[in-house]
């Protein structure tokens, strides 16, 4: 099995930093799966689920915010606002989150601040989802 570099850094944090075989990222236009030796590119990542392979087989999944993914020369660079383990998720503070979120989304507000409502918004149920999934598990 041919493996990466990866790094997967949040805005507080480094999440991961190892080998791994597999990436899939949210993006603009849906998931992006990521192998060894894949085109150099940059890559816009969305508010959602970031999954990845770790060299021994191991999978692992993330919550993830808006961000961007580097690809070069064999190495995966992830910065994003914020990375989180299903299981470290507090799913009492994201569901107040979500209703702030909607409140103001609520109100007339500048566009500015709707597109802020609007991402979090985004974050509060990407959080409860991953959440959600994990507890099934």
């Amino acid at each position: 099995m041919a493996l990466f570099s990866l790094k997967i850094i949040a805005s507080d944090h480094i999440f991961y930093d190892g080998k791994a075989s597999l990436l899939v990222i949210p993006a603009m236009d849906g998931e992006k799966g990521i192998m060894a030796n894949h085109e150099e590119m940059v890559i816009a990542v969305v508010t959602g689920e970031l999954r990845f392979t770790k060299e021994d087989g191991t999978k692992e999944t993330a919550a993830v915010g808006n961000g961007v993914v580097q690809i070069a020369y064999n190495r995966v660079t992830v910065l994003v606002d914020t990375a989180e383990r299903p299981e470290e998720i507090d799913e009492r503070r994201a569901r107040e989150a979500l209703e702030r979120a909607e409140e103001q989304l609520r109100q007339k507000n500048s566009i500015q601040q709707y597109k802020v409502a609007q991402a979090s918004m985004a974050r509060a149920l990407s959080r409860l989802k991953e959440k959600q999934k994990y507890e099934i598990h």
